[in-house]
């Protein structure tokens, strides 16, 4: 993993409108959720060695979405427990459902990308992965611009399917690549109860990381209460992750 600071001296792909000042971030899109029992602290993030958690500090993330329905149920399970996400939108989709986007956006969800199609970037080469991440993080910044809030400078490899020189490549650009420490597996034909335990088997193995789910999943939607209400009870906090530099986490 590259050290190399997610700052740049050229704007960050796809993340700021032609009227917009140089400085980055921009974003209005980071409001705190609704205290809760469940509720951990909030994290900048300037590139991915920031994410340092600490025993039972948990990140949500989602990706693949936004989907009808199944994104509406998983932000209200989120709202009910007063806890942040983030959530990697796939650039289609985000075109295809922009006012689902922009509703994750005004709860105060952390938006980052995941492509334009979902492709598999080690089977491309890299000057075409680049031109599907570009093309991914501008659709989800087209998407949100409507309600004048922008996408953060994370990024997710689908099928964590990476290099080494996409993620420097990312780095040079001002992206963070962020990775996963415990997979639901939520894309398997289980029960939504099998998908929770299974989850919280993992998490409780490591004792801290970053989860990763799918809001396009129904069994996603059906586990999530559940499953924070299990993590409440465990003693877990759910960390918020925003971008580095953001005013309102400038002084933490």
């Amino acid at each position: 993993m590259s050290a190399t600071p997610a700052q740049s001296a050229s704007p960050a792909l796809g993340y700021q409108s032609p009227d917009a000042a140089r400085d980055f971030p921009l974003f209005q899109s980071f409001q705190p959720p609704v205290g809760s029992a469940l509720a951990g602290r909030t994290i900048a993030v300037a590139r991915y060695s920031d994410i340092a958690l600490r025993p039972k500090e948990v990140v949500l993330t989602f990706d693949d979405g936004p989907m009808p329905g199944k994104t509406h149920k998983i932000l209200q399970a989120l709202a009910d427990h007063g806890v942040s996400a983030t959530f990697l939108m796939v650039g289609q989709m985000a075109k295809a459902y922009p006012k689902i986007a922009q509703e994750v956006a005004r709860a105060g969800h952390t938006i980052g990308t995941h492509t334009f199609r979902h492709a598999n970037l080690r089977t491309m080469s890299d000057a075409a992965a680049m031109a599907e991440i570009r093309k991914g993080q501008m659709s989800v910044a087209d998407a949100l611009k409507p309600i004048g809030m922008a996408p953060a400078p994370f990024f997710r490899f689908p099928y964590l399917a990476d290099t080494s020189r996409l993620r420097h490549e990312l780095a040079e650009e001002g992206i963070v690549a962020i990775d996963v420490d415990v997979d639901s597996k939520d894309y398997f034909r289980d029960a939504p109860e099998t998908v929770r335990d299974r989850t919280l088997r993992a998490l409780d193995k490591h004792g801290r990381g970053i989860i990763l789910m799918h809001d396009i999943q129904a069994r996603t939607a059906a586990m999530l209460p559940g499953l924070l209400s299990a993590l409440e009870a465990r003693g877990y906090k759910v960390v918020r992750l925003v971008p580095a530099g953001h005013a309102e986490v400038a002084g933490l």
